[in-house]
């Protein structure tokens, strides 16, 4: 272990190599300071107000570096200045001393209202509290901020607090409906929208009854014990409108968010844990109203609000200045190529990764591990990867980096066992460290723990080093295949009052989680260059993605309610450029020895189950439970066993997705705006979603139900139901029939999926044999992708793309020239392709027209 901090030169400083851009291109002199723009991309400008006594050039914990500089035409205007670039346009305005943004046709995207920057404190070191304001017309929405658990989708006028806390995931980037992107640049903790009204609170009662919980801490499983408590408040409204409100429970972690407005609940949700702060959105009439907050006993709950008003403001309290960078679209895969280019690409997971990923709390053994390993494959339930959660170290003290040999005796020949059922195997890490392990022993003695934490300091690059290298040499060298950094938060805001190596905790607290997977990520490739690095952890920040890191919504509960908010959560995630989330599906809290045999929470599980089907990874978790799908009884074991048979299908066309994700920076998952940006409703569906280009889903979110209403939206064709072939108008909603083993699915006219067949992993797929469904009605494309799934050689381009593409007035169907290679590839193969219909969907289907397939163009003509 001593050497381990000589390896510090394979990891980069502790400012997270901060880049140096090119001059400005713009420089203008404006009360309290200087107003900076810089062209970084053809797509992209970075503004920078900086106060006179803090001149310096501009760098970046987030932005890459660019390979050359954008050409900018700047003009002279009547009104000031006029920045050009090839897709974005920066008009500054001498009179109003603002900022517009307008696409490459003249249209206006974003525009300035007012900026702000007022010098403050953090611990008794200058600092800035940095405030703009935009305007945002009435018909905008607005997605992003990452995932979030009050619900909503479209965040137009909603306040946030963006902290990095279980549950919660804070990337401060929207994506907006008028075709832009705007990243706030600040790495401490930052607000959208921050209401100014106080209300005034009062606590009024507390209940007798106490109720214990069992959870998970930082420490392990506890026991805590909860009172609800009651607080009343009356407030005016001078005029009938939209307000929106903030709730902050005033402690770092809640369990209850609960605001009641004259008798009607606004806000009302339960988990074991919750974000410190929730908003949302009604309609009052002017006059005075009753408030009514429950929170527990030892809360300290406050409430703001304000009017929602045609802007959007961002605030962060702790800035070296006001910083942000406007992308231009038009479309929403245009601006998240922009957000790829300044933030790096996403590289693929290995093939295993997108199989089925199977977690619980926990397992206790070898023996238990090899044994649900076998029972998967007696049963032919199809899983890749079997996850150890926590606490396998035992004797050895928390995250000691050592099984306890009791439990474990042979690590290494767990993994090689593992490896022989065609399995992987993914390990928990923290990083936290106990300082009483021998390993925090060490970490103390070389001064690498933030001060009064037992989180590593990851911010200096001899810890991150040091950290890395135990973990390589003690476990990875076992042949573990992946990686759970978990608690990346870290947990419950801890760098908040905090000092470490990259400064004030309060400075860089929004980005704790990147330093963790960069360096996991670096050190895994440089120490195991041909295996492709796969890491799940609980947080995110802004530019994660570069570093293989999937992450997913922390301990949420089990019930409807929860499901409900995971899909905005989610969806908000890929708007906010982050590709690789998931879910605990049938929740991480559950009900207890009860779940095993309860109808209701069988019904509710093979719900969520269905939706995780369709998220760029499927896993279920559940906290101290045995998750395996055989002790809920034969129906659920069923049910799920034909969904993960599903996902497996799916895996030529869900690969294909992950390359273009690469690619592109294009999500796996997306919100409608992405596919239908020119259909308001379909702006306004918040619980429905793409699954690539070609599958609409819409999980049904309530129990006992026989039909789900589902709007498709505008689309020349119309869209296929993927279950039974029925052909159905886009721009309406339809009442679709949802028997308990079927979600809503559907396919747009031009969409082509490539099925492959069941196999129970993906060491089994041999690419021989592909169905392929064409939806017609419009012309479509799609590319297979395919590489060896296991190393990075296709970043040498070993890799394969095969063009395929439908035309409805030939009708058509066209395999192109195969383009590129790699070891091991089919040279020839077989497709089947099936025109949608009735009796002809990707869940049920016979024949096809054969097409044997050598690597040249084929074509063939399919009758309607």
């Amino acid at each position: 272990m001593a050497g381990a901090a000589t390896a510090a030169a394979a990891f980069s400083v502790g400012d997270l190599l901060a880049v140096t851009h090119s001059p400005p291109d713009f420089v203008s002199a404006v009360p309290g300071g200087s107003l900076e723009v810089i062209a970084l991309t053809d797509r992209a400008f970075r503004v920078r107000f900086v106060p006179s006594s803090r001149l310096a050039e501009a760098t970046s914990s987030i932005l890459l570096a660019q390979a050359s500089k954008p050409r900018v035409r700047v003009t002279q205007t009547r009104q000031g200045r006029k920045l050009r670039l090839l897709h974005l346009i920066c008009d500054w305005n001498d009179q109003t001393e603002t900022l517009s943004f307008l696409d490459a046709s003249g249209k206006v995207l974003l525009q300035e209202s007012a900026r702000r920057l007022t010098p403050s404190t953090v611990r008794g070191q200058p600092t800035f509290v940095a405030e703009q304001t935009f305007q945002s017309p009435a018909d905008e929405r607005l997605f992003g901020t990452g995932c979030f658990q009050d619900g909503y989708l479209n965040i137009r006028g909603l306040p946030r607090r963006l902290t990095q806390v279980n549950t919660q995931i804070s990337l401060p980037f929207v994506l907006s409906s008028k075709g832009y992107g705007l990243l706030w640049h600040n790495t401490g903790m930052s607000e959208l929208n921050p209401p100014s009204r106080p209300i005034a609170l009062k606590r009024v009662d507390v209940e007798a009854k106490v109720e214990s919980a069992n959870v998970t801490t930082a420490g392990g499983n506890a026991q805590v014990m909860r009172r609800m408590a009651t607080y009343t408040g009356r407030f005016d409204v001078e005029e009938t409108g939209r307000f929106a409100f903030m709730l902050d429970i005033g402690r770092k972690m809640a369990s209850r968010h609960y605001v009641e407005i004259d008798g009607v609940a606004c806000c009302d949700f339960s988990n074991l844990w919750l974000p410190p702060t929730a908003s949302f959105i009604t309609d009052l009439s002017a006059g005075s109203h009753d408030i009514k907050v429950v929170a527990n006993e030892e809360d300290a709950p406050s409430l703001r609000f304000d009017p929602v008003r045609d802007q959007t403001v961002w605030r962060s309290t702790v800035a070296n200045s006001l910083d942000y960078v406007v992308i231009a679209g038009p479309e929403a895969a245009e601006v998240m190529a922009g957000y790829r280019a300044l933030t790096g690409e996403t590289p693929m997971m290995p093939l295993w990764a997108y199989g089925y990923i199977h977690c619980r709390e926990r397992f206790h053994s070898s023996d238990e591990i090899l044994e649900t390993a076998a029972e998967f494959r007696k049963r032919k339930l199809p899983v890749d990867i079997m996850v150890q959660d926590w606490q396998y170290w035992g004797k050895h003290g928390w995250n000691a980096m050592q099984f306890d040999e009791d439990h474990y005796p042979d690590p290494a020949a767990l993994v090689r066992n593992l490896h022989g059922m065609d399995m992987r195997f993914m390990l928990s890490v923290w990083s936290k460290i106990s300082r009483d392990t021998l390993l925090g022993k060490e970490v103390e003695r070389q001064g690498f723990y933030i001060p009064k934490t037992d989180w590593v300091d990851f911010f200096n690059p001899k810890a991150a080093a040091f950290y890395w290298q135990n973990q390589s040499q003690k476990l990875a060298a076992l042949g573990i295949d992946a990686w759970w950094q978990d608690a990346t938060e870290p947990e419950n805001d801890d760098l908040d009052g905090r000092e470490t190596a990259g400064g004030a905790g309060e400075r860089v607290r929004l980005i704790y989680p990147v330093q963790v997977a960069r360096t996991v990520y670096e050190g895994h490739r440089r120490d195991f260059p041909d295996r492709r690095v796969m890491v799940l952890t609980r947080s995110a920040f802004l530019g994660q993605q570069r570093y293989a890191a999937a992450t997913w919504s922390g301990d949420i509960g089990h019930d409807w309610e929860t499901l409900k908010r995971q899909i905005p959560a989610g969806l908000n995630m890929a708007a906010a450029g982050y590709p690789y989330w998931t879910v605990d599906a049938g929740g991480f809290f559950r009900p207890g020895e009860g779940q095993y045999s309860d109808p209701a929470y069988h019904e509710r599980f093979i719900r969520w189950f269905q939706y995780a089907t369709f998220l760029p990874l499927q896993r279920v978790h559940g906290y101290m439970t045995n998750t395996e799908f055989w002790r809920y009884g034969d129906t659920v074991e069923t049910l799920s066993r034909a969904f993960l048979e599903l996902r497996y299908r799916l895996l030529p066309y869900t690969y294909s997705l992950a390359a273009a994700t690469h690619r592109t920076g294009t999500p796996i998952i997306r919100p409608l705006v992405f596919d239908f940006a020119h259909d308001p409703q379909a702006l306004d569906q918040s619980h429905s979603y793409m699954f690539g280009s070609a599958l609409h889903v819409a999980p049904v979110l309530e129990p006992g139900v026989a039909r789900w209403p589902v709007y498709l939206p505008q689309r020349q064709g119309g869209w296929f139901d993927a279950w039974s072939g029925e052909r159905r108008a886009g721009g309406q909603r339809h009442d679709i029939a949802t028997p308990i083993d079927h979600i809503p699915l559907h396919m747009p006219a031009g969409a082509i999926i490539p099925l492959g067949p069941v196999v129970q992993s993906t060491a089994n797929i041999r690419r021989e044999d592909i169905d392929l469904f064409v939806c017609p009605g419009q012309d479509g494309a799609f590319t297979l992708y395919e590489d060896d799934g296991l190393t990075y050689d296709y970043e040498k381009k070993a890799c394969a793309r095969i063009p395929m593409s439908w035309n409805e007035v030939r009708r058509h169907f066209t395999i192109g020239d195969r383009e590129g290679q790699f070891p091991g590839m089919l040279e020839t193969r077989r497709f089947r392709v099936h025109l949608v219909g009735p009796e002809q969907t990707p869940l049920a289907f016979t024949g096809g027209v054969v097409l044997d397939y050598n690597g040249t163009k084929i074509s063939v003509t399919l009758p309607k």
